[in-house]
């Protein structure tokens, strides 16, 4: 059996950047996802394509594939009177903002008196990564799965 549309796959996997600084890594707990269904990045899950349990691969991907390039429209300049009751706000905090789109998460990067600069961008935008990944686990995906669209049980989605 190989890694196709509608198989559940579980994979051990380090992240690292181009600079070789591990960014994530599962650790011993395998994460498993159901294949064509956009559960893991683009450029990740086209490389998964046709591999079997005990294959370890690199696996590259650009950032464009990955979390994308970074967007300049992400990074905007609000009044500190919109973090009410964040008693000190310091760069590196992260915050759920709510905007037109619904619900995400920005990061604090500069700080000038009354006025903060956040980043809405993903933490890995613009970042190309580099995979070290090894298959342990490969089957079918129950009807269940592929009603959700997302792998379920060890590894996968806990409802």
């Amino acid at each position: 059996m190989t890694i196709a549309n509608d198989k559940v796959a579980l994979f051990e996997y380090t992240l690292t950047n181009d600079a070789g600084e591990q960014l994530d890594a599962s650790n011993g707990n395998p994460l498993a996802y159901l294949h064509g269904h956009g559960n893991i990045i683009p450029g990740l899950e086209k490389q998964m394509e046709g591999k079997t349990v005990g294959d370890k691969f690199t696996a590259k991907v650009p950032a464009a594939e990955g979390y994308g390039e970074k967007v300049d429209q992400l990074v905007q300049t609000v009044p500190s009177a919109m973090f009410q009751g964040v008693d000190k706000i310091e760069v590196g905090m992260r915050f759920e903002a709510q905007s037109e789109h619904g619900m995400h998460s920005v990061e604090v990067i500069k700080i000038e008196g009354e006025n903060i600069t956040v980043d809405g961008n993903h933490p890995l935008a613009g970042v190309d990564l580099t995979f070290d990944i090894e298959i342990t686990g490969l089957r079918d995906a129950t009807e269940e799965e592929l009603e959700h669209g997302h792998a379920h049980g060890q590894g996968g989605h806990h409802h």
